[in-house]
C-alpha cells in the first residue's frame, strides 16, 4: 500500500523534507541516541529556481526523493546546497543528481575537495561559493556565511534574506525524532537536547562557535532550522542558550562520574556530594554503568569541577572511568577544578593514571585521595576536606 510521508511547509514555498531516524541508537559510534535523530532537508522553492538545502543520511535517499516529488518534479531541481560534507546532510547527493541533469552543487571550497573525496560525484557540477555570495531564485535570496570548524572544517550557513530563516546545519542542532517539528511544540526540555548535543559536537570548538554567534548579529533571524532536531522559530531562547554555552562561562556545580565495584568509591561518593550541596553548590553524581552516555557531555558544559570515583582495577582505573576521563578531556570542557577519589584493595594506580589524562587541560587538579580498603572515619575526613576546597575555590 503507498503511503505519503509528511512534508511541512515551514514558510510561503520553503518546504521541510526531512526523515526522522527512530531506529538510530549510536552517532559516530560514539553518542547514544536514547530518542533517535532526524535528517533535516529543506526545499526553497522561487519564482524562477529552486534550491535543496542539505540532503539526508545513507539508507534515506528515496524519502527524501519521494518528499521532494510532493511539491515539485526532483527532476527539475535547479540546486543542491551543500552546508556541511558528512554523510548524514550529503550523502544524498548521488541520488539527487541522479534524477536531474541540471543541479548544481553549491559548497565552500573545502567542501568541494571533501565532497570529492567522500563521494562519487561529478566534480564539473560543483560552484564554489564564500561568504557573502548570493543565489537568486527569483523573489527569494539565499546568501552563504561562512562558519568553518562547526563541527568540520568546510562548513558554511544558508541564510533566507526575505524570511530571515537561518540554515545552519549542525550548529544549533538536537538529536531528536519526534513528531513535533518545532520547538515550542516540544516539551519544556527542548533546550536538554540542544545542551546535550552542544557538548557532545561543538564544545571543542567554543571559540569558533563564538565567533560565528557574532557575525549572526548582523543578521535578522526569525527561524533557525538546523539539519538535527527540531526548529526554532521563536530563536532568542536557543541563540542565548549558545551565547552561554560558548562563553566558557560555569555554574556552580561538581560533576562527579562514577563507579563502584564493593562500594568503597560509593562512599566516599556519596560524602563528597554531601559536602559541596550543604555549601549550596550543586553536586552531580554520574554512576557510569547505570546512566546514558548522552546526558554527561550536557553537564560538561557548565561544570566548574569534576571529580572521578573509580576503584583501582588491574593496576589503573577502572575502564568506563578511563573512557569518561579520556572523552572528557577531548570535548575539552571550560572546567576549572579536577579531582580523584580512589580505593583499591591491595595496591594503587587508578590516581596516577587519571592525574596524567587531566594533564593538559585548562583546570586546576587538586589533591587526590586514595584509600586502601573500605573507608575509615579519618579518610572520610579527607574527602570532606576535598569538597571544602572545591567550594571555596568554585564561589
Amino acid at each position: 500500500m503507498a503511503f505519503s510521508r509528511e512534508v511541512r511547509e515551514i514558510s510561503s514555498d520553503v518546504y521541510w523534507v526531512g526523515v526522522r531516524d527512530w531506529e538510530r541508537k549510536f552517532f559516530d559510534k560514539l553518542v547514544p541516541l536514547p530518542e533517535g535523530t532526524t535528517y533535516n532537508a529543506y526545499l526553497v522553492q522561487g519564482e524562477e529556481k529552486t534550491a535543496l538545502v542539505d540532503t539526508v543520511n545513507p539508507g534515506f535517499e528515496e524519502d527524501l526523493e519521494e518528499k521532494v516529488g510532493q511539491v515539485m518534479d526532483p527532476g527539475e531541481l535547479d540546486y543542491l546546497i551543500m552546508n556541511h560534507a558528512e554523510p548524514d546532510h550529503a550523502n544524498g547527493l548521488s541520488h539527487m543528481l541522479s534524477l536531474a541533469e541540471n543541479p548544481e552543487i553549491l559548497a565552500t571550497k573545502k567542501g568541494k575537495d571533501m565532497a570529492l573525496s567522500l563521494y562519487d560525484l561529478p566534480e564539473e557540477k560543483f560552484r564554489v561559493v564564500e561568504g557573502g555570495d548570493t543565489l537568486d531564485l527569483g523573489d527569494k535570496t539565499l546568501e552563504f556565511i561562512d562558519a568553518p570548524w562547526l563541527h568540520w572544517p568546510e562548513t558554511m550557513f544558508t541564510y533566507f534574506r526575505e524570511e530571515g530563516i537561518l540554515f545552519p546545519s549542525d550548529f544549533f542542532g538536537a538529536h531528536i525524532a519526534t513528531p513535533k517539528l518545532y520547538a515550542d511544540e516540544f516539551r519544556e526540555d527542548v533546550l536538554k537536547y540542544a545542551k546535550d548535543y552542544f557538548g557532545e559536537i561543538m564544545m571543542p570548538f567554543r571559540p569558533r562557535a563564538a565567533k560565528a554567534l557574532d557575525k549572526l548579529e548582523d543578521y535578522e533571524i526569525n527561524t533557525i532550522a538546523p539539519s538535527h532536531g527540531v526548529i526554532y522559530r521563536n530563536p532568542e531562547k536557543i541563540l542565548e542558550a549558545h551565547r552561554s554555552w560558548t562563553s566558557s562561562e560555569v555554574e556552580e556545580k561538581v560533576l562527579i562520574p562514577y563507579i563502584s565495584m564493593w562500594g568503597s568509591t560509593a562512599k566516599m561518593v556519596k560524602v563528597l556530594r554531601e559536602t559541596i550541596a550543604a555549601e549550596g553548590v550543586d553536586a552531580v553524581p554520574f554512576e557510569v554503568s547505570s546512566q546514558s552516555l548522552n546526558s554527561l557531555a550536557g553537564e560538561l558544559v557548565d561544570s566548574a569541577g569534576i571529580v572521578f570515583g573509580t576503584p583501582t582495577v588491574l593496576a589503573g582505573p577502572h575502564p568506563q572511568i578511563i573512557y569518561i576521563a579520556t572523552l572528557a578531556k577531548k570535548l575539552n570542557p571550560p572546567t576549572k577544578y579536577f579531582g580523584v577519589v580512589e580505593s583499591h584493595g591491595w595496591a594503587g594506580g587508578a590516581v596516577r593514571e587519571l592525574s596524567n589524562l587531566v594533564e593538559g587541560t585548562s583546570g586546576e587538579l587538586l589533591d587526590p585521595i586514595e584509600i586502601k580498603g573500605s573507608p575509615e572515619e579519618e579518610d572520610l575526613e579527607r574527602v570532606v576536606g576535598l569538597g571544602e576546597k572545591l567550594v571555596e575555590k568554585i564561589k
